[in-house]
């Protein structure tokens, strides 16, 4: 077959690949850029809050980080380790948030923190933007504890014990995980295929603690984002795991006694009391036992 022969029986597979690619984009596109958009002009600037919140917040410890008295405070404050107790980490890692890293360039982290915060806050609304930010967060934490626990071998899963006494990611974990989860709910591929692929990139580039944390927070977004609109499925699945409750089961012990035992005029019978025969006792009308105490 000629070379003219394959391209035309390839043409309309590059057709319907091209116009796949088209709708993808087009869907992305709205997805990212238009809808944000459409509902920043409907809230107004009041809907970017939180985002100017956490961008401040984040040059305000890096500023303070600078002198060596705020440098202790900020670690005090925010600063992660896994070599630290577990409450105490707990009790930092939502102020670890917005502690940037002090080996990197503090306004590249910003600006991408502002536009995850900023996305995130016009399409999920303050409350689940930070539950999702924090559910990552704590996911890379307290895996890495795990990590470390195990120490270095099971198949590059765990960590040397020298790792305990590096800060966590900080609020990049949150922006990673905020993009994922987005790219996920809002079917971006090309943000997904950044964010993820990056975070591949860097775990094997630089095998260090910060990328063990970035891949659990691509990862814990994922799930989540799976999970998005299906509360009533997931509760149905719950529900069916449960175990099935017993109803109806009497419980054990001697039958009822008959109603003919409980009537004055019946006879006495043996009724069964669950060790053997006995015999029933029967109560007698009262004005039998009068006539009785006459005599």
């Amino acid at each position: 077959m000629t070379v003219e022969g394959r391209i035309e029986e390839l043409r309309p597979l590059l057709a319907r690949l091209a116009r796949f690619t088209g709708r993808t984009l087009r869907g992305e596109w709205y997805a990212i850029v238009v809808h944000p958009v459409r509902c920043l002009a409907r809230r107004g600037l009041s809907g970017l809050l939180l985002s100017f919140v956490a961008a401040f917040a984040v040059v305000f410890f890096h500023d303070i980080a600078q002198h060596p008295l705020g440098a202790v405070w900020v670690r005090a404050l925010g600063g992660v380790k896994a070599d630290q107790p577990l409450w105490l980490s707990l009790l930092r890692t939502p102020v670890s948030l917005y502690v940037p890293a002090l080996d990197l360039p503090v306004w590249g982290g910003i600006t991408q923190l502002f536009l995850a915060f900023a996305w995130a806050e016009l399409v999920l609304g303050r409350a689940r933007t930070l539950a999702i930010a924090y559910a990552t967060t704590l996911a890379g934490t307290l895996l890495a504890r795990v990590m470390i626990a195990l120490g270095p071998g099971w198949w590059g899963f765990g960590l040397p014990p020298g790792c305990g006494r590096l800060l966590d990611t900080g609020p990049s974990a949150a922006v990673v995980g905020l993009f994922t989860y987005l790219a996920v709910i809002e079917r971006a591929p090309a943000v997904f295929t950044l964010t993820g692929g990056s975070m591949v990139w860097e775990s094997i580039a630089v095998p260090n603690l910060a990328g063990r944390e970035h891949l659990i927070a691509v990862g814990t977004a994922i799930v989540l984002g799976l999970l998005h609109g299906r509360r009533e499925r997931v509760r149905a699945v719950v529900r069916s795991l449960l175990p099935a409750r017993v109803i109806g089961l009497a419980p054990a012990g001697p039958p009822p006694l008959p109603a003919s035992v409980h009537l004055g005029t019946a006879r006495p019978e043996a009724v069964h009391t669950g060790t053997g025969l006995a015999p029933a006792t029967v109560e007698r009308p009262e004005s039998a036992a009068m006539t009785t105490l006459d005599r």
